[in-house]
């Protein structure tokens, strides 16, 4: 149906309510309507019309953030899952380490994750962070707290990729949530959490990690040797202002 035909059947009958609330008993029919006003009724709707084509284009058509720039994780891959450990109590520390609990990270980094999560929804998986851009200030809380260069990054060499965004702790679960065989829990730091997944007795927590790990290592993602879960993106990216 013509939009144009609604507005005005809808202005008839907002002039036939008015007038039977004062007690004029009328028919009343698009001859009542003048065609001036007639017109204006169209030249109204024509106009809400194309600002509403406006707000349409500008909508679909949102600029692309540059590779570089800091971006919420969510926004780009809605279905990834987010757990920061280190927003809460819950990790090697016993505190908390930051006070955001969204997982940002730079954009050409997400867009190689929504690769990833692609081929992992496609086997029944899904990825789930545990940590994602790590403030400079963080880093430092947890070099008081555990000052073994084997896990934490020394602040004093200055700021590291968990630091600049292009670095993620990362596990996976099955694509509803579920907790699946891992090697070893979050910053586990005996042998078990390397990548030599000789001395992991679970041939399922092997079978997974190795599915994550390849399809890490294919869109662009190297390991650290020391931790299953830690990926950094092959593109460094240098320091930028950022608040989360």
């Amino acid at each position: 149906m013509n939009s144009k035909f609604i507005k005005t059947f809808a202005v008839i009958v907002i002039i036939a309510a008015g007038m039977t609330a004062c007690g004029q008993k009328k028919n009343v029919t698009t001859d009542d309507v003048s065609e001036k006003e007639m017109a204006n009724i169209q030249e109204t709707a024509a106009q809400e019309v194309t600002a509403q084509e406006i707000i349409t284009q500008e909508i679909t058509t949102e600029k692309e953030p540059e590779d570089y720039e800091y971006v919420l994780v969510n926004k780009y891959i809605p279905d990834i899952y987010v757990e920061l450990m280190y927003a809460t109590d819950n990790n090697f520390t016993g505190v908390r380490i930051y006070d955001f609990t969204d997982a940002y990270l730079r954009y050409g980094t997400v867009k190689k994750l929504a690769q990833v999560q692609k081929e992992l929804k496609q086997q029944g998986y899904s990825l789930k962070i545990w940590d994602a851009y790590r403030p400079f200030e963080a880093q430092q809380k947890l070099w008081e707290v555990y000052p073994d260069p084997n896990y934490v990054a020394n602040p004093a060499n200055g700021m590291k990729k968990h630091n600049l965004g292009g670095t993620v702790d990362i596990t996976m679960v099955a694509a509803d949530g579920t907790v699946i065989s891992m090697p070893t829990e979050f910053d586990d730091f005996s042998l078990k959490a390397d990548r030599d997944y000789s001395d992991i007795e679970d041939e399922e927590a092997v079978k997974n990690v190795m599915i994550l790990q390849n399809a890490m290592e294919n869109n662009g993602f190297t390991g650290y040797q020391g931790e299953w879960w830690d990926y950094s993106d092959t593109v460094e990216y240098e320091a930028v202002d950022f608040e989360p």
